[in-house]
């Protein structure tokens, strides 16, 4: 079983990220989950979002969960939060961060013995340059899509599109060019 868990604010997108991720690998067959856990339900408070996905039926529905990816959607819970906890000796974190890798595993002590499972860029910024907004799900999601190769890249971008399908279609594609972005640029 994959295990996700996404550590951001109310209001950036983590919950629409999870779901979005959730269907589009619901399409190929494979069993998911998509949930979040509010601590306080204010735009802006701190909060998580959870993907379990697996070849057999889920049974598990609690929160608790050694995540084989974590990401961070706002650079501050870098800080913050208990963001390694639970974790496997595989688990592997992508932040967002506007520092180099470097400079933020220096600045968090808890991930500098973790820098082979590391992987940074900055959803934020890539979220306003072609969203214009600070909503970082879909570059997290191009990240995952190269650190992880779950998919390919343009199987992805077209099944997101799917899923964005709601949306007028100058958001969807500034969506895929967050996408691709995010693809191109984590390190």
């Amino acid at each position: 079983m994959l295990e996700i868990r996404w550590h951001s604010r109310a209001g950036q997108g983590a919950v629409t990220g999870a779901k979005g991720l959730g269907s589009v690998v619901a399409k190929t067959g494979k069993q998911v989950q998509a949930f979040a856990f509010y601590g306080s339900a204010k735009r802006g408070a701190s909060m998580t979002a959870y993907n379990r996905i697996d070849d057999k039926t889920i049974l598990n529905h609690q929160k608790l969960m050694s995540p084989d990816y974590v990401f961070i959607l706002d650079p501050s819970l870098a800080y913050t939060d208990d963001f390694t906890a639970n974790e496997k000796k595989t688990t592997k974190y992508i932040i967002t961060t506007h520092l180099s890798k470097d400079e933020l595993l220096e600045k968090i002590p808890k991930i500098q013995d973790k820098k082979d499972r590391v992987f940074t860029l900055d959803c934020l910024k890539i979220s306003k340059e072609t969203i214009g907004r600070p909503i970082p799900n879909t570059p997290m999601l191009g990240a995952l899509m190269k650190v992880d190769g779950m998919f390919e890249l343009e199987y992805f971008k077209n099944a997101m599109k799917t899923v964005l399908k709601k949306l007028p279609p100058k958001i969807i594609e500034a969506n895929m060019l967050a996408i691709q972005r995010a693809f191109d640029e984590v390190k």
